[in-house]
């Protein structure tokens, strides 16, 4: 590490030390696994508790990476059901139903911390986070949670390095968010729909193709993959082998998006609405 990242790792951990017990609310994720690891070499593995919120919008090998994980790390893993979908106001789907979720996850997560006698819940936010339209970083204010990561100033390519000399084997894993990102505001959220998703980025996913989104409007699947595999996609044989199997998904369309893979690009209307 070089000295920049010890001052952020070194920042991290002091910030840790001031909370003496935690919660990481864990996805699995290169970012929570990264707190996670620093949450049990600073605080110990009997002062820090993995917990996992599963629904139907976590995709289902993200839950097994993360126990995995856990177990790598050596410290306790607990999983919670959620059950956001029994709200209104998630299943709509408005533009800010990750506020929605995460209140979901924090409720459950204030009781499980007042229930184990831990002082603190923490999340993986990191600084990169705080730039983008992220309106569960509301309900993580409301309920108190900290982001050491964030405020100790590390981004993305900070925890990916720190995360890699810490030996973390998912030090390069690709960003999964909930696969209800993948449904555009407005129109609502089902768990068939996430099964169709899930199925269609399972099936790329065999095809070797690692960072890819299937995103869901309606009857169409529109695809994002990096731009270097878009050319492969595009070949007529395997196109038509796509096709197929979207279809034998539910979907009518298939739809290659020639701009690429883009985090986030659901929230792409909403911030050119927010800026005018």
């Amino acid at each position: 590490m070089n000295d920049t990242l010890d001052r952020k790792y070194a920042r991290m951990q002091a910030i840790l030390r001031e909370l003496r017990s935690v919660a990481v609310a864990f996805s699995g994720g290169v970012d929570s696994s990264l707190v996670l690891k620093a949450a049990v070499d600073t605080l110990g593995a009997p002062q820090t508790v993995a917990v996992t919120g599963r629904s139907a919008s976590l995709a289902s090998g993200e839950l097994e990476a993360a126990r995995k994980v856990a177990a790598a790390i050596g410290v306790e893993h607990v999983v919670l059901d959620t059950n956001e979908f029994d709200n209104p106001n998630y299943v709509s789907n408005p533009a800010n139903r990750c506020y929605f979720c995460k209140t979901t996850l924090y409720t459950r997560l204030k009781k499980f911390v007042a229930d184990r006698g831990l002082n603190a819940i923490v999340n993986g936010v990191i600084a990169d986070d705080l730039g983008d339209y992220r309106p569960g970083l509301d309900a993580a204010r409301e309920h108190g949670v900290r982001a050491p990561a964030a405020e100790a100033g590390l981004t993305k390519a900070d925890v990916r390095a720190l995360a890699k000399c810490l030996g973390l084997e998912v030090f390069d894993k690709p960003a999964s968010p909930c696969l209800s990102s993948r449904v555009p505001y407005g129109e609502m959220v089902t768990p068939e729909k996430l099964r169709m998703i899930e199925a269609g980025e399972l099936f790329l996913r065999g095809l070797g193709i690692g960072q890819c989104r299937v995103r869901h409007h309606g009857d169409m699947a529109r695809i994002e993959v990096e731009p270097p595999a878009i050319p492969r996609l595009a070949d007529p044989l395997l196109a038509r082998q796509i096709d197929q199997h979207f279809r034998s998904l539910g979907y009518r369309h298939v739809a290659l998006d020639l701009r690429g893979f883009r985090s986030g690009s659901m929230n792409e209307p909403l911030l050119i609405h927010l800026a005018h």
